[in-house]
């Protein structure tokens, strides 16, 4: 049932009529005693995430007991972030997700279904696994805020995928990764139907229909100015607020550019992007736009590693992005990457299959780490110099006679051809 919805591709919504909205729809639900929320971490905190948080909070008061920000397989926040994010609400209040050890398996979807959905064999069930807080904590409402936008492993982000992989576990985040490589990533993002959101909505419905989950699910789009608004507001407990969320989503967020990009410069705000890891969705979200022999230059000042994770960091060493064949060639050998098989579907996403020439020019990554795993390597203050995201818009811009296109923050959208997008 939708409790409130609000969106347009013309709509403007600020933090007051965000709060009235959320209040209303509240209201309807009827009061609650013991209250956990589920918002997105510190890389999505521009979905609004955090002040809706802030004012459930408000409106709960003593009632919201949790708040475990939906990590996947990232770090936890810093008391830091979470007081940018969160400002005024008390550090007591926030749970780590623990993604490898704190979580309980609700059922298996069986491999029997999932190749059904892919039409090839798929080995592996897959096991709907969520934080044990959120089955075990008795509470009787459970708010999961967060953006739909697109993505690349489910389609577009948000709703189950919050619970499933936001608060998954180890085997279920892994394997859910490895399903949208194996598929493959362009035939994915930006779809709101897919084998992976099959998945996803068949655990809802038949693993998780006790949890008392109410989803407030925002859409953003960057204005004239750069700066991002609130499209749409969308609260409800089933399938249909994320299926208009995702609709407007479709609409504010997908570029579809009139002729492959030859050269693609991005910009990786080093607040929020550390790593490669995260930093990759600049290659997601524009490489169906990118035209064959073409280049992205990726300017990413806050990347230091290629995981915050030490041993997805030494894989991602090992293996590098050499493409989906030789991703699968070393998977079929080696079993630590078998048991890591959201790495090896990382290493697939963030290959060009030699398609088009990947650029790096990060902040802490040397030369000899950037070439070891297959990217391109340039120095990041000429290119800061050259291509100044402070002068800079995103679309098409020209300098010295060169044509380029700018994508300020990759994280917020998707680029595209209409030729990929038909594949």
């Amino acid at each position: 049932m939708i409790y409130y919805q609000r969106g347009g591709t013309d709509e403007t919504i600020d933090n007051k009529e965000l709060c009235a909205g959320l209040n209303e729809a509240l209201g309807k639900i009827g009061p609650r005693r013991k209250v956990c929320v589920i918002p997105p971490d510190f890389t999505r905190f521009h979905s609004h995430g955090g002040i809706i948080t802030k004012y459930l909070w408000e409106y709960y008061g003593t009632a919201l007991v949790d708040i475990m920000p939906a990590l996947g397989t990232h770090r936890p926040m810093n008391k830091g972030e979470i007081k940018t994010m969160f400002p005024g609400l008390p550090l007591e209040l926030f749970r780590e997700h623990r993604w490898r050890s704190d979580t309980v398996t609700l059922g298996k979807v069986p491999h029997a279904f999932i190749s059904e959905l892919i039409g090839t064999d798929f080995e592996y069930d897959w096991p709907a696994q969520v934080n044990r807080l959120l089955c075990k904590g008795g509470h009787d409402l459970i708010v999961s805020p967060g953006q739909v936008v697109p993505h690349e492993v489910t389609g577009m982000a948000n709703h189950a995928k919050n619970i499933f992989i936001g608060e998954g576990g180890n085997e279920g985040i892994h394997r859910s990764h490895f399903l949208s490589a194996v598929y493959g990533i362009e035939r994915i993002m930006g779809r709101i139907d897919n084998p992976v959101r099959a998945i996803i909505d068949y655990a809802a419905r038949e693993f998780a229909a006790e949890l008392p989950i109410l989803y407030a699910l925002t859409v953003l789009e960057s204005d004239e100015l750069g700066k991002s608004v609130v499209r749409g507001f969308f609260i409800g407990d089933d399938r249909e607020c994320f299926e208009k969320a995702s609709k407007l989503s479709a609409e504010v967020n997908i570029t579809m550019v009139e002729k492959p990009i030859k050269k693609c410069v991005t910009y990786l705000n080093p607040e929020k992007f550390h790593s490669t890891w995260l930093g990759n969705k600049a290659i997601y979200r524009t490489r169906m736009a990118i035209a064959d022999g073409g280049e992205l230059i990726i300017l990413a000042p806050g990347v230091k590693v290629f995981s915050e994770d030490k041993e997805i960091d030494s894989l991602i060493r090992r293996f590098g992005y050499f493409g989906t064949e030789k991703t699968l060639q070393e998977l079929r050998h080696v079993k630590n990457l078998r048991i890591n098989l959201g790495v090896a579907a990382h290493l697939i996403h963030g290959s060009s299959e030699d398609r088009f020439k990947i650029t790096y020019a990060p902040g802490f990554l040397s030369r000899e780490e950037c070439e070891s795993v297959g990217f391109g390597y340039t120095e990041l203050e000429a290119m800061l110099e050259k291509y100044n995201p402070s002068k800079l818009r995103t679309g098409w811009n020209r300098l010295d006679d060169e044509e380029f296109y700018y994508v300020d923050d990759p994280a917020l959208g998707l680029w595209a051809h209409p030729s990929r997008m038909e594949m």
